[in-house]
């Protein structure tokens, strides 16, 4: 059976998207049909649409949700119909170089459904992250599906499928923020702030963030910072050293993705400290930076990725800490819209207007 549904499509570099219908066919083995019952607006949508990706168009776009399993493939075990489930984008393959060695946050060859969502001509759709979840229906591998408890609302608990997730996991996972910790953010946006929220879940005594944008700090305030440098107004760098006695902070996230701002962050770091980039930098972006402050400054250089995430792992305890309210992620939500609103969620996005545009069904 093939389900027409609604969702939201890329055709084309820097065209605008179109809400079309597409078909998605049942589960085959291994695979998971799921209703999506919210999307959040994410920059990597953008960043497909751009062609910064790749130019594998038509894109179906969407990728940072939640939503029920409908119906499952053959040998499918860990999730069933019925299931409240935010997908993510590292289903591990338990085979690959990393899994066999302890390391599933860093698998090699996640698994994505096989079987291809297509526009109504038949034309073959390439989904987001290996997702698609701006659709009233998304085809999935199961393992990209993590069951959490359904008392959490779906427009809070897909944040998690990206970038909540990154910026938690980067000062949680990546940085490995420990009670009494210094900790700089650069860049206030939803990953940012995630990381503000992460670095004051793990107990760092002080939080600074750093943005140049008013309205994105005293948010940054209101999820734990503790201090805030406004970066076009003040040195960033020497506002971190006076904030932290003159040392620099023991862990520096880079939210960005920017040159500059990763200078900043290797240079507003404590000797010995941690950079953490989570910000994703054009394929065109160069860094220099003296070998001999790269030796002499010691510490560690770190990519986080997903924020080096195991969804099985992290997804169930952050959405617990959230229902006992320990984790604000309904803040991170600035407005619900429908599935026709896509792009000006988009141009709300990029002029810093919202944390998340999410998509209710």
């Amino acid at each position: 059976m093939t389900h027409q549904v609604r969702a939201v499509v890329a055709k084309g570099k820097g065209a605008p998207v179109s809400l079309e219908t597409i078909l998605v066919p049942d589960p085959g083995p291994g695979e998971a049909l799921v209703q999506v019952q919210a999307c959040g607006v994410c920059h990597t949508d953008l960043h497909y649409r751009e062609g910064g990706i790749n130019d594998d168009f038509p894109f179906l776009l969407g990728h940072e949700a939640a939503g029920v399993v409908e119906s499952v493939g053959e040998g499918v075990t860990d999730v069933a119909p019925g299931d409240f489930v935010i997908l993510n984008w590292r289903a591990v393959c338990g085979n690959c170089r990393a899994c066999l060695r302890g390391r599933p946050w860093y698998c090699f060859n996640t698994h994505n459904a096989k079987q291809k969502m297509t526009l109504a001509d038949g034309t073959e759709l390439s989904p987001a992250l290996g997702i698609g979840a701006f659709a009233e229906k998304t085809l999935v591998a199961a393992g990209q599906c993590t069951k959490v408890d359904p008392a959490v609302s779906p427009a809070v608990a897909g944040l998690l499928g990206c970038g909540v997730m990154a910026g938690i996991g980067a000062a949680i996972n990546t940085g490995n923020v420990g009670r009494g910790d210094t900790v700089a953010v650069i860049g206030c946006g939803g990953v940012g702030d995630a990381a503000v929220v992460g670095a004051n879940l793990a107990g760092a005594a002080r939080i600074i963030a750093v943005d140049i944008d008013e309205r994105k700090l005293a948010t940054a305030r209101t999820l734990g910072a503790t201090h805030t440098v406004n970066s076009r107004e003040t040195d960033a760098v020497e506002a971190i050293r006076e904030l932290t006695g003159g040392h620099g902070a023991d862990v520096v996230i880079e939210a960005v993705g920017r040159p500059e701002t990763y200078k900043q962050a290797f240079y507003a770091r404590d000797l010995a400290g941690t950079v953490v980039l989570v910000g994703v930098p054009t394929p065109d972006m160069k860094l220099e930076l003296p070998l001999i402050d790269v030796f002499g400054r010691g510490g560690s250089l770190k990519s986080s990725w997903y924020g080096d995430c195991l969804p099985s792992r992290d997804f169930p305890m952050l959405i617990d800490l959230h229902l006992q309210g320990r984790l604000p992620l309904d803040a991170f939500v600035t407005e619900t819209i429908a599935l026709d609103d896509v792009e000006k969620a988009f141009e709300r996005m990029h002029g810093g207007d919202v944390l998340r545009s999410v998509v209710v069904f």
